[in-house]
């Protein structure tokens, strides 16, 4: 579901919730037997506060694989330098390994 998914949907949730309050005043009453939103309002707010609760999840995701993609490439290089150090790996093959990673 991408953000685009969501802003559209909460859009058409704010058009179908609002179209009930260009009604007369006298047809509101009590919320489930005298008109109103009823049933219809109880399942927007469902509708509302899941798309609140998917747009969290998916910014903190977001959010937290951006951070360990970014750590990734600083692990990796620690690593090869790592075995380099232990001589597991010579320098030629060092600088090879660490061009291929992006590093000059």
């Amino acid at each position: 579901m991408t953000l685009r998914t969501i802003l559209i949907a909460a859009a058409a949730m704010s058009v179908i919730a609002n179209r009930g309050l260009a009604q007369a005043p006298e047809r509101y009453g009590h919320m489930m037997w005298g008109g109103g939103y009823g049933i219809g309002g109880a399942l927007m707010m469902l509708v509302f506060w899941g798309l609140i609760i998917a747009l969290i999840v998916f910014v903190v995701r977001w959010l937290t694989i951006n951070d360990r993609t970014s750590g990734r490439h600083d692990d990796s290089l620690a690593i090869l330098r790592e075995r380099f150090a232990k001589g597991e790996i010579d320098e030629e093959e060092f600088d090879r390994r660490k061009r291929a990673l992006g590093n000059k």
